[in-house]
């Protein structure tokens, strides 16, 4: 994968994506990019993929046509395309160009090929910063000052981590960048900035309050029962019976570490993916998947009777299309991509988000945050220690002031992710939009008839900053 420094584009191919009854076309393309933007003493480069539509633009030549720019995150850069509609629906009225460029060691992006993930060693060239750089390089590259005027605006957006890197790349390179849209970006989410049991807090009062207040007691009670179950061989015969996992549990910690850790994302999962309508952004799910996942715990359940109903309400998740033949607990993302090895590796370095339970105020089991203990793992699994201060250190975080612009950071208060989102700010320069009825990054789905208001609002909000910010980027065209 390694090649001369050339930063040649190449085209690939042309794609095609139905999403939603509209087709989504784009050009798949690479650029040669560096290893290692922090260093003189090696050239070695990757090539780094990028989805490109310059249909809307019409005159790419124009300096008033806008570049509406995706920072790709932990997945591949298509299932971003395909699940950011919102910016589709404004390219066309901006008359803009749509960038998606994809996160290094992730989707097909991977600078030592298959060997990316074999050493921590190769590992070590995965983080923000260097993605941060691969962006501006393409954003520079493909964006060029023309003559005596500035390059063309580009606005950024992202959700979730990629809601970070736009916010990130706003304030880390705001000449390449005049604006970003942030949205569900738990920037704060970091040790002494939020507290560790705010997200499973967050989680546990949607499955509470929005839907059935027995829901929230079942998945309390089902941990001890499923541990029960665990202690015999009776009970995990049971428990492969009833749940049909992909390879049979045989022992007690396949359910009380796998299975509890597949659970407790599945429970995330359907919470940030809580939309009023059907999607199949982690998996295919009916609209609101909390609520008919409730559905099915709506009583108070004990014994075999909560087992029972408890893997009928999972299969909303698993198994909603039918399609599924076992339960893989070894994955709570079948297949798309994200959440795997590259994104374990940033939570070890750092993106240390500190979790933790108390089964009081959450329906989890007792579990306190030790990031000594978390620190061990990550050597013993990495061979490196995390530095869970690097994201604050380099972007910031607990304050927002001073040079920092030109940032909407948006959270639907249905997301656990919120709580560590920027949900007020003393700045005037940064706006904040919440979403009383929105769950994760719902604001930059494409739009939907069974949209609630606020979601409607939010893009509403959107469009009027960016309008803002493009207005104020003309206005400074020329290059003095």
């Amino acid at each position: 994968m390694m090649t001369a420094a050339s930063g040649v584009v190449l085209i690939l191919g042309l794609s095609t994506i139905l999403c939603a009854g509209a087709a989504y076309e784009y050009q798949i393309k690479t650029i040669d990019v560096p290893i290692d933007h922090f260093t003189y003493t090696s050239e070695a480069t990757f090539k780094l993929r990028y989805l490109i539509n310059e249909t809307f633009a019409q005159n790419t030549n124009d300096p008033n046509r806008p570049i509406l720019f995706y920072a790709g995150n932990e997945g591949d850069i298509e299932l971003f395309a395909k699940n950011t509609g919102f910016m589709w629906e404004l390219a066309p009225k901006l008359k803009a160009s749509l960038l998606f460029i994809e996160h290094r060691f992730y989707g097909q992006s991977l600078p030592f090929g298959n060997a990316s993930f074999d050493s921590p060693k190769n590992l070590g060239y995965l983080t923000s910063e260097q993605a941060l750089a691969d962006f501006a390089l393409v954003l520079r590259t493909l964006n060029p000052i023309n003559g005596t005027n500035r390059a063309r605006p580009v606005i950024a957006f992202g959700g979730s981590y990629g809601g970070m890197l736009a916010a990130w790349i706003r304030i880390k390179y705001p000449h390449l960048v005049a604006g970003a849209i942030a949205a569900s970006a738990p920037i704060r989410q970091f040790q002494g900035v939020t507290q560790c049991g705010i997200f499973n807090q967050i989680l546990t009062s949607v499955y509470q309050v929005a839907y059935n207040a027995e829901c929230a007691s079942n998945i309390r009670r089902s941990w001890t029962m499923l541990q029960n179950y665990s202690s015999t061989a009776e009970g995990l015969r049971v428990l492969n019976e009833k749940f049909k996992f992909c390879t049979n549990i045989t022992k007690a910690t396949d359910v009380t570490e796998t299975f509890f850790d597949y659970l407790t994302d599945v429970y995330g999962n359907l919470a940030m993916i809580n939309y009023p309508y059907e999607s199949n952004f982690l998996a295919p799910v009916p609209a609101y998947p909390v609520r008919e996942f409730c559905g099915r715990l709506d009583k108070n359940y004990t014994g075999a009777e909560l087992l029972d109903h408890l893997q009928s309400a999972l299969t909303i998740y698993t198994n909603y299309d039918g399609k599924a033949t076992c339960l893989n607990i070894n994955s709570s993302y079948d297949g798309s991509g994200i959440g795997d090895r590259g994104w374990d590796f940033q939570a070890c370095t750092e993106m240390v988000m500190p979790m933790c339970s108390d089964g009081v105020h959450d329906m989890f089991p007792p579990q306190q945050w030790n990031m000594q203990t978390y620190s061990d793992k990550c050597f013993k699994k990495y061979g490196v220690h995390p530095h869970p201060a690097n994201a604050l250190l380099n972007y910031g975080g607990e304050f927002l002031e001073g040079s920092i612009t030109n940032i909407v950071f948006s959270n639907g208060l249905l997301d656990p992710w919120s709580g560590g989102g920027v949900l007020r700010s003393t700045n005037d320069n940064i706006k904040i939009v919440l979403i009383p009825e929105g769950a994760h990054h719902i604001d930059l789905r494409a739009s939907n008839p069974n949209d609630p208001a606020s979601v409607t609002r939010a893009r509403s909000v959107h469009v009027k900053n960016i309008q803002k910010w493009l207005d104020e980027y003309r206005k400074q065209q020329r290059v003095y």
